[in-house]
């Protein structure tokens, strides 16, 4: 049986305010606390959160009893009766995340604590619809199997991360118009209701990620910050008063067409300098095969002097974009994430430390330059956290941090 202070499948807040819906919040914004700020006992929850004990007692009851929440061991030492933490339960929620990307799409079902409990990849010349929608259903059906009936009532959904207007990069993709203007206009939504009763969400791919590392990554620590992710193509997010800001039309944070400066000094968009797909086109023209860059582990310790120019000029331009941006949003950090080894982000970091001393920042409050956790799995775990977000947690974290 459903809570009435839950939303039940495919539900979700509605627009009036009354009792049940308030229970819905509270109960939402106990979830919310303890996912960001981890376990602690009622009393802590009571005070950080403002509500009333007596109202936290009974919320945390309830979400104990319907498997959304778990006890820890007592913290003794203290005066009186030993504190019991609550902390979120690993089974309590289950989520589907899909990245699509230029070469390969990847299949994720995670828990409540963003632990990936399945995962599948499939490669591809470039992504059409047909291919990605028959590699969902398999992987759905591979990854219903194990789960128990309970199990597979707490899917809370499907999130998908792609990139936005996917049809108008049939060049970079090495696609024909005619093949990638099969996803103009395509309800993906109803594509998989073919197939599966889950509800779907769909994000930006580089919003995804961002949000990923907002909920699991370094962004736990930061109130306000601008996030880079370098694939095939570099785009971003943004992070305001500990929210992912997506933006009217979940565009926000597309660095993309910032301005930019090429190898030649002539201007351009950042994309046409800091993307993977440019490393690609140069170890091609030298005779490598730019199928290394993607092969699991990451190695890409051979790619020598080609590498290191795209890295240079990559951390050159992403430093400029991040003063552009941080003299629109006053914010304290840049974190820099990407589909590349760990040691080329901290080259990639090192590299826009260095050159942002190079430039004019006067009237810019400099934000700190820091490496993202995530890594490459980031766009399919921000992907899986969009269902999560929508049924069970606030999209914001302002009061809490706050308090």
């Amino acid at each position: 049986m459903e809570r009435p202070d839950l939303p039940g499948p495919g539900g979700g807040l509605g627009a009036g305010v009354n009792q049940q819906g308030l229970r819905d919040h509270n109960a939402r914004l106990i979830l919310s606390l303890l996912q960001r700020q981890g376990a602690m006992p009622g009393t802590d929850v009571a005070r950080v959160s403002g509500l009333s004990p007596q109202t936290v007692s009974v919320i945390l009851r309830g979400l104990e009893q319907d498997g959304f929440i778990s006890r820890g061991d007592p913290q003794r030492g203290r005066v009186g009766k030993p504190a019991v933490p609550m902390r979120l339960a690993a089974g309590g929620v289950l989520s589907v995340g899909l990245k699509i990307g230029r070469r390969s799409a990847d299949l994720v079902l995670t828990d409540f604590l963003g632990q990936v409990r399945g995962q599948l990849q499939s490669t591809y010349r470039y992504p059409l619809p047909g291919t990605i929608l028959a590699f969902l259903q398999d992987g759905l059906a591979a990854f219903n199997a194990p789960l128990s009936p309970d199990e597979r009532a707490r899917v809370a959904g499907i999130g998908i991360a792609m990139p936005w207007q996917i049809w108008n990069w049939h060049e970079v993709f090495g696609a024909s118009a005619a093949d990638l203007s099969t996803w103009e206009g395509l309800d993906i939504a109803t594509e998989v209701a073919r197939f599966s009763d889950l509800p779907v969400y769909i994000e930006n791919d580089a919003t995804a990620a961002c949000r990923a590392e907002h909920v699991y990554g370094r962004g736990r620590g930061y109130r306000d910050f601008a996030y880079f992710y370098v694939g095939s193509f570099i785009g971003g997010g943004v992070v305001i008063n500990h929210s992912v800001y997506e933006g009217r039309f979940g565009n926000a944070g597309a660095f993309g067409p910032l301005p930019a400066f090429g190898p030649d000094g002539k201007p351009c968009q950042l994309l046409d300098v800091a993307s993977i797909y440019l490393l690609e086109a140069r170890l091609r023209a030298a005779g490598f095969d730019p199928r290394q860059l993607w092969d699991q582990p990451q190695d890409w310790s051979g790619f020598g002097a080609i590498l290191t120019d795209w890295i240079a000029l990559s951390a050159r331009e992403m430093a400029r974009a991040a003063l552009t941006v941080a003299a629109v949003i006053d914010m304290e950090a840049v974190l820099v994430d990407g589909a590349f080894p760990p040691g080329v982000r901290s080259q990639l970091v090192a590299g826009m430390r260095s050159a942002v001393k190079g430039f004019d920042t006067r009237g810019i409050m400099v934000p700190v330059i820091e490496e993202g956790e995530v890594g490459g799995n980031a766009r399919a775990l921000g992907a899986a956290c969009g269902p999560v977000f929508s049924r069970y947690l606030l999209n914001t974290h302002g009061g809490l941090a706050a308090a």
